[in-house]
C-alpha cells in the first residue's frame, strides 16, 4: 500500500473492515481512509473507536451507484468487502443477496471506473467455488463481474483483482464465538453438523495482511488464494469445551462437507506462487501479462488439482486452535 493513498472501504464496519482499519492507520500512512457502510450505529460506534483525523465515514449502500460514485470521488484505491455473508439467510432471502452481492459488485465497478480509482480488490469466500449454496453462486457471478471489470475498463487505468480465502477466526457470526457462548451458559453438549466437517481457516490479521500484500502485487484480473491451514470441526469443539460432549445436529441447507478454494475446471489457469496461488484470467482483453515466466518463477499447478479443506496438507490441531481461539470473546460480548 502506497503511502498518502486514499482508501475506501465498503463494509467498513465489519470485522474485516476495522481491523483493516487499523492496520493502514497504524502501520501505512494513508491521506484518508473511507469507511462506507449502511449502519449509522456501527459508524458511530467505530468513530469512537478510531478518533484520527484521517478517518471519513459515508453512509451508503452498495445498490446505490449514485452514492458511490460520490464517495468514490479522489480516492485510489477500493476494498469491496460489503457483501451479504450468511449462508442460510441469503437462501431465505434470495433477492436480497442478488442485490446486494451482484448488483452491488456491479455498481462498485461502475463507480470505479466513473471515479478514476486505480485498483479495487474485493473479497471473496471459499463458497464460491463450486457453489451450492445461492451466497456462494452471487459470490461467484461477483467475481466474474470484477474480472471483467477490467476489460470494461479498458484504457481507463482501473485494475480489479479479487482474493478468495475461507473462514474468518472470530468474525461476527462465525462459530468460535457461538461455541464460547454454549460453552459459558453451561449447555449440555457442543452442535456438530457432521464429524466429517472440515473448513479453511484464517485470522483477521492474516487476511487483512493478504489483502494489502495483494493490492501491491496485482496487475488486475487475478484471484489471489492464500495458502492456509484445515481444521476440523469436532477439534475446534474440542479446543473451546474439551469437556463437552458433541451432538450431532446435521448440515445445514446450503452448506458443504468440505470447502474448496480451487476447483479441478480452475487448475488450468492456476499457479503455485510459494505461499499463495493465483488464478489467473481467461479472457484478458486489456493486456494481462501471464505470470508463468514470473521471477521467482511461477509453477503451474497439476491439471485436475484441488484445493480442498479435506485434502489440504496444513492442518491445526487441538493445542493450536486452543491458542488461537483463546482471546476471541463469547458471541455477543465483543463491543462492536
Amino acid at each position: 500500500m502506497d503511502a498518502h493513498s486514499r482508501i475506501l472501504i465498503t463494509g467498513g464496519t465489519g470485522s474485516f473492515g476495522q481491523k483493516l482499519t487499523e492496520t493502514l492507520l497504524r502501520e501505512h500512512d494513508p491521506e484518508r481512509v473511507i469507511i462506507y457502510s449502511r449502519d449509522e450505529f456501527k459508524q458511530l460506534t467505530m468513530q469512537r473507536r478510531f478518533p484520527d483525523p484521517r478517518m471519513r465515514f459515508f453512509i451508503g449502500d452498495v445498490r446505490d451507484r449514485d452514492r458511490l460514485v460520490m464517495a468514490m470521488r479522489n480516492v485510489d484505491v477500493v476494498v469491496h468487502a460489503a457483501a451479504l455473508k450468511h449462508v442460510e439467510v441469503a437462501e431465505y432471502n434470495p433477492f436480497e443477496a442478488v442485490r446486494t452481492n451482484i448488483e452491488g459488485a456491479e455498481n462498485v465497478v461502475w463507480s470505479a471506473i466513473q471515479a478514476g480509482v486505480r485498483k479495487v480488490v474485493a473479497l471473496s469466500t471459499d463458497k464460491a467455488a463450486n457453489p451450492i449454496n445461492l451466497y456462494g453462486a452471487t459470490k461467484l457471478a461477483s467475481d466474474k463481474i470484477f474480472i471483467a471489470g477490467n476489460n470494461l475498463a479498458g484504457g481507463a487505468g482501473v485494475r480489479f483483482a479479487v482474493v478468495r480465502y475461507g473462514n474468518v477466526v472470530g468474525s461476527r457470526g462465525s462459530v468460535v464465538p457461538f461455541f464460547k457462548q454454549l460453552a459459558a451458559r453451561g449447555t449440555g453438549a457442543i452442535p456438530i453438523t457432521d464429524p466429517r466437517m472440515t473448513r479453511f481457516w484464517i485470522t483477521l490479521d492474516e487476511g487483512v495482511r493478504f489483502v494489502l500484500n495483494c493490492l501491491g502485487d496485482m496487475a488486475g484480473g487475478e484471484i489471489f488464494v492464500p495458502k492456509i491451514p484445515s481444521m476440523a470441526i469436532p477439534d475446534l469443539a474440542r479446543a473451546i469445551a474439551p469437556d463437552l460432549p458433541h451432538e450431532v445436529v446435521g448440515i445445514r441447507p446450503g452448506e458443504k462437507l468440505h470447502e474448496v478454494m480451487i476447483t479441478a475446471e480452475d487448475s488450468r489457469t492456476t499457479l503455485d506462487m510459494g505461499d499463495h496461488f493465483i488464478i489467473e484470467p481467461t479472457i484478458a482483453k486489456w493486456g494481462y501479462q501471464s505470470r508463468r515466466a514470473a521471477t521467482p518463477p511461477a509453477r503451474p499447478v497439476a491439471d485436475g488439482f484441488c484445493y480442498a479443506s479435506n485434502t489440504n496438507d496444513h492442518w491445526l490441531n487441538v493445542a493450536r486452535l486452543k491458542e488461537i481461539t483463546a482471546s476471541i470473546p463469547a458471541e455477543g460480548d465483543d463491543a462492536v
